[in-house]
């Protein structure tokens, strides 16, 4: 059974992105970024919605070969291409670079196959992650605190059905004040 991870950079008020949608306030060290890479590098399947699909898929797959490309985006983007995706969505037609489309439950696909995968699963964005958090799939959550209030937007966490009780697994502070909080969900 694989360990289902939820994690983003979010504002010191728990916004994942502004009113607007902007992200650029997240804008990650080098230190950071290579967290990420070695976050992604051990994850054996990821789960997006379409929104941050096509975010992603907009800029990764070709990420690497643009002459001003740094190493850590050169690996960002051979990690990104290879691993496993599962996309959820009722709008596309198809997707690429090793992912596969799902029109189902998220709830139901996500839970079947957190018990056929074995090592870390992870579920990118919000707006995926709200059902999965409200049934209590994530294991662990991974909250990298930026040094910013956005005032509003989009939210790290939905509104609960009730608490979910959590055990501190690891802080780290990076350059220019961003702090990892680690959280493991306890399950008494």
């Amino acid at each position: 059974m694989g360990k289902l991870i939820y994690g983003f950079n979010v504002s010191v008020d728990g916004y994942i992105a502004d009113a607007q949608g902007n992200i650029d306030w997240s804008e990650p060290s080098e230190e950071l970024h290579q967290y990420w890479n070695d976050f992604e590098r051990e994850t054996a399947l990821s789960f997006y919605g379409r929104r941050l699909y096509e975010l992603m898929s907009a800029y990764w797959p070709t990420a690497d070969q643009a002459p001003d490309a740094t190493p850590m985006i050169v690996d960002f983007a051979r990690i990104w291409r290879a691993m496993p995706k599962v996309v959820f969505s009722r709008t596309l037609e198809s997707v690429d670079w090793n992912s596969r489309l799902e029109r189902g439950d998220p709830v139901e696909v996500v839970t079947k196959l957190k018990a056929e995968t074995d090592g870390n699963l992870e579920v990118a964005g919000a707006t995926l992650a709200a059902p999965i958090v409200q049934a209590g799939l994530v294991d662990e959550f991974r909250l990298v605190v930026g040094p910013t209030a956005v005032g509003g937007g989009t939210p790290f966490f939905p509104a609960l059905p009730s608490w979910i009780s959590l055990r501190l697994l690891e802080n780290r502070t990076f350059p220019g004040g961003t702090v990892l909080l680690r959280y493991e969900t306890k399950h008494d």
